[in-house]
This record gives C-alpha cells, structure tokens and sequence, in this order.
C-alpha cells in the first residue's frame, strides 16, 4: 500500500511525518552529536515556525491521534473496570471457637 501526502509519496515513517509536519523531523528532535551552537539555530527556527503556524501543535496531535486510531484500534477499546461496593466491616471480638 502506497502513502500520499501532498502529491508526495512517503516510503518510510520518517518520511510521512516529515511530510505531514512539512518540516524535517530532526529540526524537532534534533540529531546526536550537535553542537550547542546547531541546537540553538535548530531550536530558533523551530521557535519561528510555531510563531508563524500558532496550530501546528493541535494539528499535529490530531494526526498523530488519527494514525494510531485507525492503525491500532483496540487500544481506544477502553472498558469501565467495575468497583465492588465498599462496605462496612466488623470487627469481630474474642477467639474462633
């Protein structure tokens, strides 16, 4: 099965969120082994892009959300555990017999 976003085909995970976010994956999770300097240019313009798309935040849950709702469906099967009434207890005095 072939996934399209935009026109575009995503062949990979990475890839669908890159697109779905349309901006690289590693400018919100960073890459290992960058400098301080690297981190601060990547957490600006991360910064101006949220400025710039207040919504992206909400928009990006509810994909996420969609994704996992229509991949694995049994984990929003969420079932009300019953509570067994709490009742009072006695204390009971004196020895068994």
């Amino acid at each position: 099965m072939r996934t399209y976003i935009g026109g575009q085909e995503a062949v990979s995970v990475d890839e669908f969120i890159e697109l779905a976010l349309g901006t690289p994956l590693d400018l919100w999770l960073g890459v290992e082994g960058e400098s301080a300097e690297e981190r601060a240019a990547r957490l600006d313009a991360a910064r101006d892009i949220l400025a710039e798309n207040p919504g992206l935040p909400d928009d990006v849950s509810r994909v996420a959300a969609q994704v996992i709702e229509a991949n694995t469906p049994e984990l929003f099967n969420v079932v009300a555990l019953m509570r067994r009434p709490v009742g009072r207890r006695t204390a009971r005095k004196g020895a068994a017999a």
